[in-house]
């Protein structure tokens, strides 16, 4: 015969495992310095910069 199983300590442990792959996410997005925050976002402008600058414009006869 098979053990009895308690169907609610598993769903506890899951919801459990899933709260710390979130906080661990968290952690990741919203655990950094100030400096590695303004140097992430000067990267971004940095490149959106450089990719606009590479941008061609399409003339009214263009098309």
């Amino acid at each position: 015969m098979a053990d009895v199983v308690n169907l609610n300590r598993f769903r506890k442990m899951r919801q459990k495992e899933e709260r710390e792959k979130s906080a661990e996410a968290n952690r990741i997005r919203f655990g950094r310095t100030k400096a590695e925050t303004l140097r992430n976002r000067q990267e971004a402008e940095r490149r959106k910069a450089e990719l606009d600058g590479k941008k061609v414009e399409d003339g009214p006869g263009d098309r």
